[in-house]
């Protein structure tokens, strides 16, 4: 077991954050999660001694100081994911809200922060298939969207802070899935397949993509925590399953285990991608304020890219062997969907007690992949 610290967790509310929160605690290390105001921490607060709560948020400068002081490390998974918003709205939560809690980590005398970025963060605008993508990869001079952008900034932020005192590092997961996960791609997949409105929008070919199980992105996340500080000190890294998934293939296999008839009918990638731009167009003319375009250029490159990222840093540096396997996942998932009532209660999003946090907090993965 490691060396029990103190650890300041944000976004334990969400998917990501909870697990984090879940596996600090099993290895004795003590946990403080910041959480909004009226957030639902039910279950974070059954977790028992070891975990202490602290209301705030990003934004607010002096919840941030209460909650570093006497923190070790510093694991920040929150962030407004999310692929609507303006410019405003993604920097002030992404960049200027990770700058914040960098500065309120240092000024507490923490040793190490761990950034939970995105392969996103190299996402251009546009781009064909792209195999094999390493940490040699730059950042793109045209972003795809906000987000994109914001996680690159804010990334770069954090890998500069790093000095001999003050250790930091990025992990960038892609597609984060398992038990638990109310609101990421898969089950909103599944959703609208089991209402048979999700169309096969592979266009025919191998959509081949790297996901990640969350249980592998909780390992990736501890390993940054303990390894040696010259390892991975100012570093970032690609963190994903160790299977390469055909996305289509996966995401028709997982709702027929789930009783769904698979995705219908083949809509051409180029059809897609003419249908998601009127969507966004007609979405802009009347935005909903609390939910994106039911279609995006965003979640639509995303599912029909073939995207594939090298984790042989994360290997080297982290000691990373992704511990749980696709099948091993899939059935875990399986089991945990049964216990909550079945597909009905998974595929919808969690109804939170108490005022619903803004999207600019959100951890889970909103519409599409990380």
């Amino acid at each position: 077991m490691a060396v029990p610290v103190n650890i300041l967790i944000t976004g334990a509310t969400g998917f990501l954050g909870g697990h984090l929160a879940d596996a600090c605690l099993r290895d004795g290390h003590r946990v403080r999660a910041l959480v909004r105001p009226g957030s639902d921490t039910a279950r974070l607060s059954a977790l028992g001694p070891g975990l202490d709560l602290v209301p705030g948020d990003l934004a607010d400068t002096a919840s941030l100081a209460r909650a570093a002081i006497g923190c070790d490390t510093v694991l920040h998974s929150a962030a407004r994911v999310v692929d609507h918003g303006s410019r405003a709205q993604f920097e002030e939560a992404n960049v200027t809200g990770t700058q914040r809690l960098l500065t309120a980590a240092r000024a507490a005398g923490a040793t190490r922060f761990v950034f939970v970025s995105s392969p996103s963060a190299l996402m251009h605008l546009r781009e064909g298939d792209r195999l094999g993508i390493d940490e040699s990869t730059p950042y793109p001079t045209r972003f795809f969207n906000h987000y994109c952008a914001t996680k690159a900034v804010a990334e770069q932020y954090v890998l500069s802070a790093n000095t001999p005192d003050f250790t930091t590092c990025a992990l960038r997961p892609r597609g984060i899935w398992g038990p638990r996960d109310h609101a990421g791609f898969l089950p909103r997949m599944i959703a609208s397949m089991r209402a048979g409105r999700l169309p096969d929008l592979s266009g025919g070919k191998r959509v081949r993509v790297s996901l990640c199980h969350v249980d592998n992105a909780v390992d990736a996340c501890l390993r940054a925590t303990a390894v040696p500080a010259e390892r991975i000190g100012g570093k970032a890294y690609f963190v994903a399953d160790r299977e390469e998934t055909d996305l289509w293939a996966f995401l028709t296999r997982v709702g027929a285990l789930l009783g769904c008839a698979p995705p219908h009918p083949r809509v051409p990638v180029a059809a897609t991608r003419i249908l998601a731009e009127a969507v966004e167009a007609v979405w802009r003319l009347r935005p909903s304020a609390g939910t994106g375009p039911p279609l995006s250029r965003y979640t639509t490159a995303l599912l029909t890219r073939s995207t594939t990222y090298d984790t042989g840093a994360a290997r080297r540096d982290l000691g990373y062997d992704p511990p749980r396997t696709q099948e091993d996942g899939v059935s875990g998932l399986l089991r945990w969907i049964h216990g909550i009532g079945g597909v009905e209660a998974w595929a919808r999003p969690e109804k939170p007690q108490g005022r619903k946090p803004p999207a600019s907090t959100r951890t889970d993965q909103g519409s599409s992949p990380r």
